[in-house]
Protein backbone atom coordinates (compact mmCIF):
# COMPACT_ATOMS: atom_id res chain seq x y z
CA UNK A 1 0.00 0.00 0.00
CA UNK A 2 2.85 2.37 0.87
CA UNK A 3 4.56 1.81 -2.48
CA UNK A 4 1.33 2.40 -4.35
CA UNK A 5 0.86 5.77 -2.61
CA UNK A 6 4.47 6.76 -3.30
CA UNK A 7 4.12 5.76 -6.95
CA UNK A 8 0.90 7.79 -7.21
CA UNK A 9 2.59 10.83 -5.62
CA UNK A 10 5.56 10.57 -7.99
CA UNK A 11 3.24 10.22 -10.98
CA UNK A 12 1.29 13.32 -9.93
CA UNK A 13 4.48 15.33 -9.47
CA UNK A 14 5.86 14.29 -12.85
CA UNK A 15 2.55 15.09 -14.55
CA UNK A 16 2.37 18.52 -12.92
CA UNK A 17 5.98 19.28 -13.87
CA UNK A 18 5.31 18.42 -17.51
CA UNK A 19 2.28 20.69 -17.80
CA UNK A 20 2.81 23.39 -20.36
CA UNK A 21 1.40 26.85 -20.61
CA UNK A 22 0.07 27.93 -23.99
CA UNK A 23 2.04 30.69 -25.73
CA UNK A 24 0.75 34.17 -24.97
CA UNK A 25 -0.69 35.68 -28.14
CA UNK A 26 -0.50 39.37 -27.22
CA UNK A 27 1.07 40.36 -30.51
CA UNK A 28 -0.30 38.59 -33.57
CA UNK A 29 2.55 39.54 -35.91
CA UNK A 30 5.22 37.82 -33.82
CA UNK A 31 5.26 34.12 -34.77
CA UNK A 32 6.84 31.71 -32.32
CA UNK A 33 8.49 28.37 -33.08
CA UNK A 34 6.97 25.26 -31.54
CA UNK A 35 8.58 23.71 -28.48
CA UNK A 36 8.51 26.83 -26.30
CA UNK A 37 6.60 27.24 -23.04
CA UNK A 38 5.34 30.64 -21.90
CA UNK A 39 6.73 31.76 -18.52
CA UNK A 40 4.10 34.06 -16.93
CA UNK A 41 6.11 34.65 -13.76
CA UNK A 42 8.98 36.12 -15.80
CA UNK A 43 6.81 38.13 -18.20
CA UNK A 44 5.16 41.54 -17.98
CA UNK A 45 2.58 43.32 -20.17
CA UNK A 46 1.87 47.05 -19.97
CA UNK A 47 -1.08 48.57 -21.82
CA UNK A 48 -2.24 52.17 -22.17
CA UNK A 49 -4.65 53.84 -24.57
CA UNK A 50 -1.85 54.69 -27.00
CA UNK A 51 0.74 51.93 -26.59
CA UNK A 52 1.05 48.28 -25.63
CA UNK A 53 4.41 46.99 -24.48
CA UNK A 54 5.55 43.67 -23.09
CA UNK A 55 8.41 41.44 -22.25
CA UNK A 56 7.29 37.90 -22.89
CA UNK A 57 9.58 35.08 -21.76
CA UNK A 58 9.49 31.54 -23.14
CA UNK A 59 11.69 28.54 -22.49
CA UNK A 60 12.36 25.27 -24.23
CA UNK A 61 15.00 22.74 -25.02
CA UNK A 62 16.10 24.17 -28.33
CA UNK A 63 19.54 24.94 -29.70
CA UNK A 64 20.11 28.73 -29.28
CA UNK A 65 21.61 29.12 -32.75
CA UNK A 66 18.74 27.40 -34.53
CA UNK A 67 16.19 29.27 -32.38
CA UNK A 68 17.82 32.57 -33.40
CA UNK A 69 17.72 31.62 -37.08
CA UNK A 70 14.08 30.49 -36.80
CA UNK A 71 13.06 33.75 -35.11
CA UNK A 72 14.88 35.82 -37.74
CA UNK A 73 13.22 33.94 -40.59
CA UNK A 74 9.74 34.13 -39.06
CA UNK A 75 9.97 37.80 -38.14
CA UNK A 76 11.33 38.88 -41.52
CA UNK A 77 8.57 36.95 -43.29
CA UNK A 78 6.04 38.93 -41.20
CA UNK A 79 7.46 42.29 -42.28
CA UNK A 80 9.83 43.01 -39.37
CA UNK A 81 12.97 44.77 -40.60
CA UNK A 82 16.21 43.69 -38.89
CA UNK A 83 18.14 46.53 -37.28
CA UNK A 84 20.97 44.71 -35.52
CA UNK A 85 22.14 41.34 -34.25
CA UNK A 86 24.71 40.78 -31.52
CA UNK A 87 25.97 37.48 -30.09
CA UNK A 88 28.25 37.07 -27.10
CA UNK A 89 29.30 33.97 -25.22
CA UNK A 90 28.12 35.33 -21.88
CA UNK A 91 24.83 37.02 -22.83
CA UNK A 92 23.56 35.02 -25.80
CA UNK A 93 22.02 36.59 -28.90
CA UNK A 94 20.25 39.95 -29.15
CA UNK A 95 18.23 40.74 -32.28
CA UNK A 96 16.52 44.11 -32.81
CA UNK A 97 13.74 44.68 -35.37
CA UNK A 98 11.34 47.45 -36.33
CA UNK A 99 8.05 47.56 -38.20
CA UNK A 100 5.66 50.50 -38.69
CA UNK A 101 7.34 52.53 -35.87
CA UNK A 102 7.07 49.52 -33.53
CA UNK A 103 10.16 48.12 -31.84
CA UNK A 104 10.99 44.47 -31.14
CA UNK A 105 13.95 42.99 -29.32
CA UNK A 106 14.64 39.26 -29.18
CA UNK A 107 17.03 37.93 -26.55
CA UNK A 108 18.02 34.26 -26.71
CA UNK A 109 20.14 32.87 -23.91
CA UNK A 110 20.91 29.57 -22.21
CA UNK A 111 20.03 28.72 -18.63
CA UNK A 112 21.06 25.64 -16.67
CA UNK A 113 18.47 23.31 -18.28
CA UNK A 114 16.61 25.42 -20.82
CA UNK A 115 17.11 27.89 -23.62
CA UNK A 116 15.20 31.12 -22.96
CA UNK A 117 13.57 33.44 -25.46
CA UNK A 118 12.73 36.93 -24.14
CA UNK A 119 10.74 39.11 -26.51
CA UNK A 120 10.54 42.82 -25.64
CA UNK A 121 8.07 44.63 -27.87
CA UNK A 122 6.22 47.93 -28.03
CA UNK A 123 3.27 48.59 -30.30
CA UNK A 124 1.70 51.97 -30.97
CA UNK A 125 -2.07 51.56 -30.92
CA UNK A 126 -4.51 53.25 -33.28
CA UNK A 127 -6.11 56.49 -32.11
CA UNK A 128 -9.46 56.27 -30.37
CA UNK A 129 -12.51 56.34 -32.62
CA UNK A 130 -16.00 57.66 -32.03
CA UNK A 131 -19.29 56.89 -33.78
CA UNK A 132 -20.95 59.62 -35.82
CA UNK A 133 -24.64 60.07 -36.68
CA UNK A 134 -24.37 58.26 -40.00
CA UNK A 135 -22.67 55.23 -38.39
CA UNK A 136 -19.21 55.89 -39.86
CA UNK A 137 -16.24 55.83 -37.54
CA UNK A 138 -14.31 59.05 -37.10
CA UNK A 139 -10.95 59.41 -35.38
CA UNK A 140 -10.91 61.71 -32.40
CA UNK A 141 -9.27 65.10 -32.91
CA UNK A 142 -8.09 67.82 -30.60
CA UNK A 143 -10.30 70.90 -30.42
CA UNK A 144 -8.52 73.59 -32.43
CA UNK A 145 -10.59 76.38 -30.91
CA UNK A 146 -8.68 76.35 -27.61
CA UNK A 147 -7.17 79.77 -26.97
CA UNK A 148 -3.41 80.02 -26.45
CA UNK A 149 -2.18 81.05 -23.00
CA UNK A 150 -2.38 84.78 -22.27
CA UNK A 151 1.21 84.98 -21.05
CA UNK A 152 4.13 83.57 -22.99
CA UNK A 153 5.92 80.56 -21.55
CA UNK A 154 9.12 81.30 -19.69
CA UNK A 155 12.46 80.02 -20.83
CA UNK A 156 14.07 79.78 -24.19
CA UNK A 157 12.66 77.45 -26.82
CA UNK A 158 15.71 75.20 -26.47
CA UNK A 159 14.97 74.75 -22.73
CA UNK A 160 11.47 73.42 -23.31
CA UNK A 161 11.02 69.74 -24.07
CA UNK A 162 10.06 69.09 -27.65
CA UNK A 163 7.47 66.58 -28.72
CA UNK A 164 8.83 64.22 -31.33
CA UNK A 165 7.32 61.34 -33.28
CA UNK A 166 6.57 57.78 -32.35
CA UNK A 167 10.19 56.71 -32.87
CA UNK A 168 11.32 58.54 -29.73
CA UNK A 169 8.49 57.08 -27.68
CA UNK A 170 9.20 53.61 -29.03
CA UNK A 171 12.86 54.07 -28.14
CA UNK A 172 11.94 55.15 -24.59
CA UNK A 173 9.75 52.06 -24.15
CA UNK A 174 12.54 49.86 -25.45
CA UNK A 175 15.04 51.50 -23.09
CA UNK A 176 12.57 51.06 -20.23
CA UNK A 177 12.40 47.30 -20.80
CA UNK A 178 16.14 47.03 -21.33
CA UNK A 179 16.83 48.77 -18.03
CA UNK A 180 14.00 47.00 -16.18
CA UNK A 181 15.24 43.51 -16.95
CA UNK A 182 19.00 44.13 -17.07
CA UNK A 183 20.11 43.94 -13.47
Amino acid sequence: MKTRMCATAVLLLVTAACATTMPRRQFDDIPLPTGLTYQPERSVVIESPSVKAAQLVYRGRLEPGSLGDAMRTRLESNGWRPVSRTTTAADGTWQVYEKDSNALEVHIYEGLWYTYLAISVSETLLPATADTKDGALQTSKLDASIDPPATPESGAASDRPTRSGDATFTRRVKDFFTNLFSW
